[in-house]
C-alpha cells in the first residue's frame, strides 16, 4: 500500500462479506470510513502484517503495520478521521465508544470467506491528542504449529522434544513481548493434543483455537484469573496445563505445585534469556526446592528477519566477525555470509519472513544443585555453557552462518 499524505474518501474499496461484523449496522454500512477500515485490514492481511498501529498526533494521524517485526508507515489520513475510525474499530471490538480515559481491550473477527475468518485483539490507549489503537492480527491459518517449521536446530529439537515427552514437570518459554513464545507453546500442545490426553489452557486471551483442547479466556471482571483457572484445571483431571503467562508468585506457586504432583505444565515469563528465568522465578518468591524439583526445560527465543532470496554476499574483515561472537575457526572464513539487498518481492527491505533463535536449556542436575544453593544468573550461565547450551548470540550466529539470516540482524537482536 503506498503511502500519501492524505487519504481519499473512496478508493477501491473491498465490500465487506455478508457475514462480516464490519457489516453490523445497515445504516452505516455504506459510510466510507465503514470500507477505509475494511481496506486497511485486507491489506494489513495481505502483506503478512502482525499488527496495525492507529497512532494520533497534534498535526498528523499516522497508520503503520509491523511486518517481519518491523513498523514501516502505511497511511496518514486526515485528522478528522482520527475519531471515526477509532468509534468504528471500537464498536467492532465490543468496547465503550464514550470511554476514552482509560485503556480498553478487546477482540473483533473478519470473515474473509465463508470457510476463514481472522480474529484481531484490539487494546486502546488514551494519548495526548486522543486514542492510539493497536491491533493484533491472530490468523490460525498462518500460524506455524509445527515444531520442524520453528527455527529449532537438530540438537535443540531433539532436547525440548525429550522434555515435552515427560509425564511430568514445567517448560517454560521465555523472550520479549512479539518473540513467538505463543507459538512455540502451541506447536508443543500441538504435538501431544492426542486422543487420550486431557489438556487445558488459560490464556489472556487465547489467540489461536486448538480443537481438542480446552481453553480459557481470563476474565479478572467476573474474578476468573490465572490463579483461579489453575485450580480449577486441577480438579478437572488434567494431564498437561498451559498458563498463558506466569505474573505473579500465586500464579507461579500454583503452577509449580501442579508441576510436581504429575501433571506436565507449560508456560511462558518475560525474562532475557534462559539462566535468567531461574532467579526471577527466586525473586518472585517461589522457594529454590520447588523449582529446582519442577522446571525441566526453559527455552529462550527471539524472531529475527529471513534474508530474501535476492541477498547479496558481503564481506566482513576478521576482527568484525570476532567482535560479534564467532569463535577464531570461524571468523577465519570458508563460509558464504549474506547482507540484505532489496527487491519488489520482500518490499525493497532485503528481508522476507521471519525464523525463530533459540537458547534451551535443559534443568541438568548441576544447575538443580546451583538454583538450591541461590546461585546467581552468571552462576547458571557459566555452568549452562559447560553443559554445551549455546546462547541466544551463539545461536544466532549459526542461523548467519546457514544464510538464513544477517550478522547485523543478529546484533541487533541479540547480546554477547
Amino acid at each position: 500500500m503506498a503511502r500519501s499524505a492524505s487519504a481519499p474518501a473512496m478508493s477501491p474499496y473491498t465490500t465487506p462479506p455478508a457475514q462480516s461484523p464490519l457489516s453490523a449496522s445497515p445504516d452505516i454500512d455504506d459510510t466510507p470510513v465503514v470500507h477505509y477500515l475494511q481496506k486497511i485490514l485486507l491489506d494489513a492481511i495481505n502483506l503478512g502484517a502482525s499488527d496495525l498501529h492507529f497512532e494520533p498526533f497534534e498535526q498528523f494521524y499516522r497508520i503503520r503495520f509491523r511486518i517481519d517485526g518491523q513498523l514501516r508507515d502505511i497511511l496518514e489520513p486526515p485528522l478528522s478521521m482520527k475519531d471515526r475510525l477509532s468509534s468504528r474499530i471500537k464498536i467492532l471490538a465490543n468496547l465503550d465508544i464514550a470511554e476514552k480515559r482509560v485503556p480498553q481491550d478487546g477482540r473483533m473477527k473478519l470473515a474473509l470467506t465463508k470457510t476463514r475468518a481472522i480474529d484481531f485483539r484490539v487494546s486502546t490507549l488514551p494519548t495526548l491528542f486522543g486514542e492510539k489503537i493497536v491491533m493484533r492480527i491472530l490468523d490460525a491459518g498462518q500460524a506455524q504449529m509445527n515444531i520442524d517449521t520453528l527455527g529449532y536446530d537438530a540438537a535443540q529439537k531433539a532436547l525440548l522434544l525429550q522434555a515435552i515427552r515427560r509425564p511430568y514437570g514445567m517448560v517454560l518459554m521465555t523472550g520479549p513481548t512479539g518473540a513467538g513464545k505463543t507459538v512455540s507453546l502451541y506447536a508443543c500442545l500441538n504435538l501431544l493434543n492426542q486422543p487420550g490426553t486431557n489438556i487445558s489452557t488459560v490464556e489472556d486471551p487465547a489467540e489461536i483455537n486448538l480443537p481438542g483442547i480446552n481453553q480459557v479466556n481470563v476474565n479478572e471482571r467476573a474474578g476468573l484469573t490465572f490463579p483461579v483457572a489453575l485450580r480449577a484445571f486441577l480438579r478437572q483431571d488434567p494431564d498437561i496445563v498451559m498458563v498463558g503467562e506466569i505474573r505473579d508468585l500465586e500464579t507461579a506457586d500454583i503452577a509449580v505445585k501442579a508441576a510436581q504432583t504429575g501433571h506436565l505444565v507449560f508456560s511462558t515469563l518475560h525474562t532475557n534469556d534462559a539462566p535468567s528465568t531461574l532467579t526471577r522465578l527466586m525473586n518472585m518468591g517461589v522457594p529454590a526446592f520447588n523449582i529446582a524439583s519442577s522446571v525441566i526445560m526453559i527455552t529462550a527465543q527471539r524472531l529475527v528477519r529471513r534474508l530474501c532470496s535476492c541477498k547479496q554476499a558481503a564481506n566482513l574483515p576478521v576482527a568484525a566477525l570476532r567482535e560479534a561472537g564467532f569463535d577464531e575457526a570461524d571468523a577465519q572464513g570458508g563460509w558464504p555470509l549474506y547482507r540484505a539487498a532489496g527487491c519488489p518481492r520482500c518490499g525493497n527491505s532485503g528481508y522476507k519472513g521471519r525464523v525463530g533463535v533459540y537458547q534451551v536449556l535443559p534443568v541438568s542436575p548441576a544447575i538443580e544443585q546451583l538454583i538450591l544453593a541461590h546461585a546467581s544468573t552468571l552462576d547458571i550461565e557459566l555452568q549452562a555453557r559447560k553443559e554445551g547450551v549455546l546462547s541466544l548470540r551463539q545461536a544466532g550466529l549459526k542461523k548467519v552462518r546457514e544464510g538464513l539470516t544477517s550478522l547485523e540482524e543478529i546484533l541487533a537482536c541479540t547480546n554477547l
